[in-house]
């Protein structure tokens, strides 16, 4: 069964499963989970613990004998299987049905820890015969949308309140890192007193910007329309001293998707066809906001950029007298839907 980080606490209370699958790629939100689980089985009574982690090479017959083996003390036990990023494959399928067989008799806990699991391995049957019996916690990052609510909720968990003014500061601050932000609160409680309430103030004077950007970040606020997020991020990359050259390709990259999309529309096919035939496919949770740029960007729009990318790359060579990086927050700004003066002057697009 499906709960999301945020009830398994609840769901824990009502009773203790023999499985938990916590997967995900957010590292607070995935430890924190587990946590939850750890701490389920101690109030359960089940003291010892036994860490089983998934490698190259591993022997699946491990989880078989410690399922078994237990100690004169105790008569269950809590088995982490760490997956992290490997898939089971049949060896370790096969190995994990018979586990779901055999533990309707047992009182151990099984905890598997895996990075995000795709649609195929949750059809996996495996995965179907431990989530019917178990609880399955996904975790997913938090929006950048929902993460000044995120914050709020957070500063109260450590007796802090926050306008929402200040919450959104913080979450640009350590924007994508659930773990610096909460680091940050947890500073900010023993420097102030309990229920103390944080403003911009507070947050500018005692947090340190901890956002950490990348050109996929940046490629992701393009296509969502995020002018100033977008604007923001460039700045951010060429503060940390990234190559431009890496800047270009990723967002000539989307502009050459989003024209490849537009090809396969022409031709009558439907948008999620178009989706799937691009190289590498764009999945599912992507696909909004590829529809938000086509919705904003027409043809003749997104090749007149691709032409001012192209500018960019003889600027880079030392072949062009356009700015390099004003060039290129002006074809992000633009690729989102504002007006880079660089990408809308006829000047940047003359050769020589």
């Amino acid at each position: 069964m499906k709960v999301f980080p945020d009830k398994l606490p609840p769901a824990l209370a009502k009773g203790l499963p023999p499985v938990v699958i916590v997967s995900g790629d957010e590292p607070l939100l995935h430890m924190e989970a587990c946590d939850a689980v750890r701490a389920a089985a101690r109030n359960a009574g089940i003291e010892e613990r036994e860490v089983l982690h998934v490698e190259n090479g591993f022997q699946w017959g491990r989880l078989t004998e410690s399922a078994a083996s237990l100690s004169l003390f105790a008569s269950s036990k809590l088995i982490e299987l760490r997956l992290g990023g490997q898939a089971p494959g049949q060896e370790g399928g096969k190995a994990l049905e018979a586990y779901a067989e055999q533990m309707k008799g047992s009182d151990n806990v099984l905890l598997i820890m895996a990075d995000k699991l795709d649609r195929r391995q949750q059809q996996s049957k495996w995965f179907k015969a431990l989530d019917k019996a178990g609880l399955f916690v996904p975790v997913w990052p938090v929006d950048h949308q929902r993460l000044g609510f995120w914050m709020r909720d957070r500063a109260s968990h450590h007796g802090l309140s926050m306008d929402m003014e200040a919450a959104r500061l913080l979450g640009e601050r350590t924007e994508g890192n659930l773990l610096a932000a909460d680091q940050e609160l947890q500073k900010l409680a023993l420097l102030m007193p309990r229920g103390a309430r944080l403003d911009v103030a507070s947050i500018t004077q005692g947090v340190e910007d901890s956002a950490r950007y990348d050109v996929f970040t940046l490629s992701d606020a393009c296509l969502r329309g995020e002018r100033e997020r977008a604007s923001r991020i460039l700045r951010s990359l060429q503060r940390e001293g990234l190559e431009a050259p890496i800047v270009l390709w990723a967002l000539t990259r989307e502009l050459r998707t989003l024209l490849s999309l537009y090809q396969h529309l022409d031709q009558g096919q439907s948008f999620e066809h178009a989706c799937k035939a691009q190289k590498p496919p764009i999945f599912d949770k992507r696909r909004p906001a590829y529809q938000q740029a086509l919705n904003r960007l027409p043809v003749k729009r997104l090749h007149k950029l691709l032409m001012f990318s192209q500018r960019l790359d003889l600027a880079i060579k030392g072949a062009s007298a356009v700015p390099l990086w004003d060039g290129l927050h002006d074809l992000a700004l633009t690729l989102a839907g504002g007006r880079g003066l660089l990408a809308e002057s006829p000047q940047s697009y003359k050769v020589g």
